[in-house]
């Protein structure tokens, strides 16, 4: 009894790292009422994993200079979708369903804004002069892809920031390829 006592103490520090992630619709739910409270507009982008685009793109959003610059206008909320076996259980429920009721897929990583109410202001799917969506412009790297992620933070945070909106550009626009 003392044994398995002991093994339950020792082990309760662990089982967090068992729970499943949080569903879609409750990370969601929560960044709709910040959005609201903070009168800003929601960025949620999907990811997984094995996927290199994507963790590129986290570690820019989590930039010292980027970071702060960027939740000045938007709650910022992560989906893991399309993970493979050994990682299914990375994945939030529901997900996947957002990620089509958004545009996507079309590759990853995928993103989209959304207005507080969780409605589809905008995704990573430039869309041409005519109205044509083209591809998921995944990682903004090349020049065009730049331009549309600071077209879509323009639009889904019209009172940006000049200075703000330079810092995160000058940043995409420096980086190596």
């Amino acid at each position: 009894m003392k044994t398995m006592i002991l093994l339950l103490v020792l082990l309760l520090p662990f089982t967090g790292v068992l729970a499943a992630p949080p569903g879609a619709d409750e990370v969601l739910t929560e960044a709709r009422a910040r959005a609201v409270a903070e009168n800003k507009s929601i960025y949620v982008h999907f990811g997984a994993s094995w996927c290199g685009w994507c963790k590129r793109l986290d570690a820019f959003l989590e930039r010292t200079d980027i970071k702060p610059v960027f939740e000045k206008y938007f709650v910022p909320v992560k989906l893991v979708v399309q993970e493979n076996g050994k990682n299914k259980a990375l994945e939030n429920a529901g997900a996947e369903a957002w990620l089509k009721k958004v545009g996507g897929p079309g590759g990853l990583p995928f993103f989209a804004f959304l207005d507080a109410t969780g409605a589809l202001i905008v995704n990573s799917k430039p869309v041409s002069d005519t109205g044509v969506a083209g591809g998921n412009i995944g990682y903004p790297s090349k020049p065009e892809e730049i331009d549309w992620f600071v077209a879509m933070m323009k639009r889904t945070a019209p009172n940006i920031a000049e200075p703000d909106l330079k810092v995160i550009e000058s940043a995409l626009r420096a980086q190596k390829k």
